[in-house]
């Protein structure tokens, strides 16, 4: 075969791996060991809902993946490329974005110096196509209240407008996948309906979705499979649509 032939068919198998592939992670804050063997993957274009009561692991999941706790072990890939033993910077750098749940924006800064902050240059898919490029013009269509306030400082603005910029500031790292920590936590409905569509819009362009939630009615409207997460371990895993269906599996596990 020869040398393009091969490149070629590295690509088209490639585009059939999952965008992040994570088996047997553990992690640890101190003495304190938080996961076990957690076992998950994203694909492109694909929303992977992450539930579990508070206190589950949720959050370190997402954290440990980006390289934020003090201690990890496991596999972990991102596009094909091992990532176990990258810093944090150096994930994202490579299109992994993170939105945690405390929001972490400048409150001195604008929204549009806070988006400025996570610009990155345009990416591309393995087989060449682009990937979306968010621009402050694309990110104010995807979220309007954005747009009618680019020159509030951060600290000036309610709790739900900051979880819309810091899911802004985090595509302007043009991301292939996003891991997003509680995004209906503590804000308006309003709100969370437009954080819905904006996982939708996203999904629609293909990119990967990891998702750490509770509110059930906006797991099953976002994410098209759910796995639920206990002391740590990954206790049920399957389409979002069969854990919504099925009230045992839901009063065991996240108690509604």
């Amino acid at each position: 075969m020869s040398d393009e032939k091969t490149a070629r068919a590295a690509t088209n198998a490639g585009a059939d791996l999952p965008l992040l592939d994570v088996q047997g992670l553990n992690a640890w804050y101190g003495g304190a060991q938080i996961l076990f063997d957690v076992s998950l993957n994203v694909r492109r274009g694909e929303v992977v809902a992450l539930m579990g009561r508070n206190g589950a692991g949720k959050s370190t999941t997402l954290e440990s993946i980006a390289a934020l706790v003090p201690r990890r072990e496991g596999a972990i890939r991102f596009m094909g490329e091992d990532i176990s033993r990258k810093a944090s910077h150096q994930i994202a750098q490579r299109g992994l974005g993170f939105v945690p749940e405390d929001r972490r924006i400048f409150t001195e800064l604008t929204v549009l110096e806070n988006l400025e902050v996570g610009r990155q240059k345009p990416r591309q898919w393995p087989d060449g196509t682009p990937l979306v490029r968010w621009t402050p013009e694309t990110l104010f269509q995807l979220f309007p209240n954005l747009g009618e306030m680019p020159d509030r400082p951060g600290g000036a603005m309610s709790g739900g407008e900051q979880q819309m910029l810091t899911v802004a500031r985090t595509l302007m790292g043009q991301p292939y996948l996003v891991l997003l920590d509680e995004p209906s936590e503590g804000v308006a409905p309003l709100i969370v309906e437009q954080m819905a569509r904006s996982i939708l819009e996203l999904k629609r362009q293909g990119v990967g979705i990891l998702l750490s939630e509770q509110n059930l009615p906006f797991a099953q409207v976002v994410a098209d499979r759910a796995f639920v997460l206990e002391k740590g371990q990954i206790v049920h895993q399957s389409t979002m649509h069969e854990l919504a269906s099925d009230p045992v599996a839901r009063r065991q596990y996240l108690g509604v």
